[in-house]
């Protein structure tokens, strides 16, 4: 099995994690048994000043992850009822991350499917559902197994097979972080449709 991505990949500009985590394999470490998917979709969170991002007031003890080291785990709660798993980005101090938006399971996905019902992992709060990632994980070391929770290099993704576009969700946020396109995904290779939450 390959080693989890080294620290120099997220200490990176966001963007640039954010494309070059397409094609990566996310490995959830569960009840002894390793699940794992190839990213599809992501998006980048740049700092305070950008206003689709959570560290646009600042650090709060919600965020604080996004404030700390890369290549660590910034694990949220959202709309009552979904986690959200981001990878923190650039230099500790810097709140940057990229929020993994969608997987395409490949291992343990019998596992998988039980857990989502059947249905895909097409979204943030799916995949996490899908992998058993909740609040406990937030914070952990994703460049090391310890955690059982971590992401490893896969398969290039050519730019000609990456679509670009807005963040989702953004609803009340005022342009141009609202249209920005920093939003990087390929295809779904089984499932059909688009993401969702």
């Amino acid at each position: 099995m390959s080693k989890p991505l080294p620290r120099k990949f997220y200490n990176r500009p966001t963007l640039t994690v954010a494309r070059g985590l397409l094609g990566a394999r996310l490995v959830r470490i569960l009840d002894g048994v390793r699940l794992a998917g190839i990213i599809t979709e992501s998006e980048a969170y740049v700092g305070e000043e950008d206003l689709g991002c959570h560290a646009k007031s600042g650090k709060t003890k919600r965020n604080a992850a996004m404030y700390g080291p890369p290549g660590h785990a910034y694990v949220y709660f959202t709309y009552g009822n979904h986690w959200m798993l981001n990878a923190v980005t650039e230099r500790e101090g810097f709140p940057a991350a990229a929020l993994i938006r969608a997987i395409e399971p490949v291992e343990g996905v019998e596992i998988i499917l039980q857990r989502r019902g059947g249905r895909d992992t097409l979204g943030p709060g799916k995949l996490a559902q899908a992998l058993g990632i909740d609040g406990s994980l937030n914070g952990a070391d994703l460049c090391t197994q310890e955690s059982g929770l971590w992401i490893e290099a896969g398969t290039p993704v050519p730019d000609e097979a990456v679509v670009t576009g807005p963040r989702v969700g953004l609803y009340t946020v005022p342009e141009p972080w609202k249209s920005i396109p920093w939003r990087f995904r390929t295809p779904p290779l089984k499932w059909e449709g688009s993401s969702g939450r």
